[in-house]
């Protein structure tokens, strides 16, 4: 036992399910609990205050139904003894203040990192001034990819499962007010747009979502991984994001892999293009990747989509993010991402703001600064890029390409065009007209359209070698 500030706290560790003797006088204390990850064994201090009635506190005995690490988590869990809500919160403050400096989100270190940037940080940012010679650059990237990687390349593809959205964001084809054509694919035919792929070589899927709880609920994607297992052996998902044992719900379905791009990491930009939705918290998104970890994935993908904001303040920001998730994260593969804006629907005549675009040139000093600074880390180039960028960056240090993309539900063999909708204010409603030749809208337009097996001789000719399956459950089932 110890007193702080008159207050009787006790400090003790917790396992997963084991009971806490939450022993607190009024409303004003709180109870100091150090929780240990199941899943990574690092300390973290949690504040759990407790609701009293009558200055008797009902939460005694407050059972902990899932160690958690300090990565601003904000739920709710229900006390065992009486139906009232306790909620687990990040406090920096009494008894937090002695929690390691490793143990705290990114959310909470990142203004200080960009204020005072590291030492890799700043040999970042010396790379990407154009004093440095962008043919100094390549050659030191080719080499680096070569020594990490090999002469190879993975393919992917992305497998769009529905397009309904709850967020407005004003860059994205999916956007909730737009009024495009919606579905969402029934597992059945998820399975039938899998085996198209399947098919065409690919053994690497994406499988990708717009943040409807409604269409995309509980179980669905569930559904979908048990039903894709057999065929492809790596999957990823790139959905909204979730609590960390929700992701270990995923995990334990056979999702290896997670891909949550930022989109933009200036805070005031981030603001103004989310106007509603789960999706306008900037915290909650920018700690998705250790809600991630934490739950257990194994590849986890970042990025920001360029355009938005100054290039290089997302670029920068984009290396603190990742030399973070290497020092705390560090048991998971880690890859990046640099998409830049493309068409979208509503916005077909996009044209670049000229202070935010990222040029050809920038791209490639952008893809050789990562591969020079951070070896390891696996870099995509997807269809978003047009052909002849794509061939002559493809030995430069990009590691995964995706191949003959479609960003609809549906777009590789019209499934689900049978229940095109429109959806206003969350509820769908019918269209009153069709032709029989409607499609879902896509999210944005793609540049390159060669199909896989033209992305692949690409490749061959290169003298690199396109992967199509890295990975096989046995290994992790033995």
């Amino acid at each position: 036992m110890r007193r702080e500030q008159g207050f009787r706290l006790t400090e003790r560790r917790v396992g997963v399910g084991e009971n806490v003797d939450c022993t607190v006088l009024t409303d004003a204390e709180y109870h100091s609990v150090r929780i240990f990850s199941h899943q990574r064994l690092r300390p973290a201090f949690h504040e759990i205050p407790h609701q009293v009635s009558d200055q008797k506190l009902i939460g005694r005995g407050c059972k902990v139904e899932m160690c958690e690490e300090v990565h601003g988590c904000r739920r709710y869990r229900r006390c065992p003894v009486r139906a009232s809500r306790i909620k687990i919160a990040i406090r920096v403050g009494r008894s937090a203040r002695d929690a390691p400096a490793s143990a705290m989100p990114f959310s909470a270190v990142y203004p200080d990192l960009l204020a005072n940037p590291t030492p890799l940080m700043r040999r970042f940012m010396g790379l990407l001034d154009e004093k440095v010679s962008l043919e100094t650059l390549a050659r030191k990237s080719q080499l680096e990819t070569r020594r990490n990687f090999g002469k190879t390349m993975r393919l992917f593809a992305p497998l769009y499962v529905s397009n309904e959205c709850v967020n407005n964001c004003s860059y994205c084809g999916f956007s909730r007010d737009a009024a495009i054509l919606r579905t969402t694919l029934t597992v059945d035919q998820v399975v039938t747009e899998a085996k198209h792929l399947h098919a065409q070589g690919f053994r690497n899927i994406l499988l990708v979502a717009g943040e409807h709880p409604k269409f995309v609920s509980e179980g669905y994607l569930q559904k979908c991984l048990d039903a894709l297992i057999p065929l492809f052996p790596t999957l990823a998902l790139e959905v909204g994001p979730m609590e960390d044992d929700q992701y270990t719900e995923l995990v334990d379905h056979g999702a290896e892999g997670l891909i949550v791009y930022q989109e933009t990491y200036h805070r005031d930009t981030y603001e103004t293009l989310h106007t509603a939705g789960p999706k306008k918290k900037f915290d909650w998104r920018l700690e998705c990747p250790e809600r991630a970890y934490a739950g257990g994935f194994r590849r986890i993908g970042i990025g920001a989509l360029f355009g938005l904001a100054d290039w290089k303040h997302e670029a920068l920001s984009l290396a603190a993010h990742l030399e973070y998730l290497y020092r705390n994260c560090w048991k998971a593969q880690f890859s990046v991402a640099f998409p830049r804006m493309r068409p979208y629907a509503g916005n077909y005549q996009y044209e670049p703001d000229p202070t935010r675009y990222l040029p050809d040139a920038a791209l490639l000093r952008l893809v050789t600064a990562f591969r020079i600074i951070f070896p390891q880390v696996a870099i995509v180039l997807s269809t978003r890029e047009p052909a002849p960028l794509r061939d002559a960056m493809a030995s430069l240090g990009i590691t995964h390409m995706s191949a003959g993309a479609r960003t609809e539900p549906g777009g590789y063999t019209g499934a689900g065009s049978d229940d095109l909708h429109l959806t206003v204010k969350g509820r769908r409603v019918e269209i009153s007209e069709k032709s029989g030749l409607e499609k879902a809208t896509e999210q944005f337009q793609i540049h390159d359209t060669r199909s896989p097996a033209e992305i692949a001789e690409m490749l061959r000719v290169q003298n690199i070698d396109p992967v199509w399956k890295d990975f096989d459950q046995a290994l992790v089932q033995a």
